[in-house]
């Protein structure tokens, strides 16, 4: 998905500054499966203004700049739902934790336990916020959706390495056992 569709998307759901814009990528609605950079949403923004589909306003704020926020026009409106209709690009998972652990072999076995540790730690700490999130209701049916797979998706994770992680650590200390023979 591009950066003007998916800082259009943060916008049909209110007005919002380029750094809110960001925050929803960060840890907002979007974070469990989107990202994007300033670098590319301020380029989109100005796009996205040359073309009508959203318009801006400065918002003065006490001791700092004024703030820009941004709203969607009924012109971008449109465009996100004819960009919505497009195929989607296929799912890629980008996972520097899994790259690390296909090479667990070099790595020794408790480096290896302490990875997998503190990535069950954050997928448990992600499906808490995610599932105490009391917007349940008031949030539309595809966004609720997303989350209720957000949060199986996390779930199935975070249970995988609970039950396979001693298997692994089992598996590269035998090999090292074996390499040092």
């Amino acid at each position: 998905m591009d950066a003007k569709t998916l800082c259009l998307g943060v916008l049909l759901r209110g007005e919002a500054s380029g750094y809110e814009i960001k925050k929803a990528f960060e840890e907002g609605p979007f974070s469990h499966f989107h990202q994007t950079s300033f670098g590319s949403i301020y380029p989109a923004l100005n796009a996205l203004s040359a073309e009508g589909l959203i318009t801006g306003r400065a918002q003065a704020q006490d001791k700092r700049p004024d703030k820009k926020l941004y709203s969607i026009t009924p012109k971008g409106r449109s465009a996100l739902i004819s960009a919505l209709k497009i195929e989607p690009a296929p799912d890629v998972m980008r996972s520097d934790f899994l790259f690390i652990l296909s090479f667990a072999q070099f790595l020794p076995p408790r480096r290896v336990g302490h990875l997998i540790d503190q990535r069950i730690a954050w997928y448990r700490e992600a499906l808490e916020r995610m599932e105490s999130c009391a917007c349940t209701n008031t949030v539309p049916a595809g966004a609720a959706f997303v989350r209720g797979m957000g949060i199986a998706v996390y779930r199935a994770a975070a249970d995988y390495l609970e039950a396979h992680r001693a298997e692994l650590i089992a598996e590269i200390s035998e090999s090292a056992t074996l390499v040092a023979e």
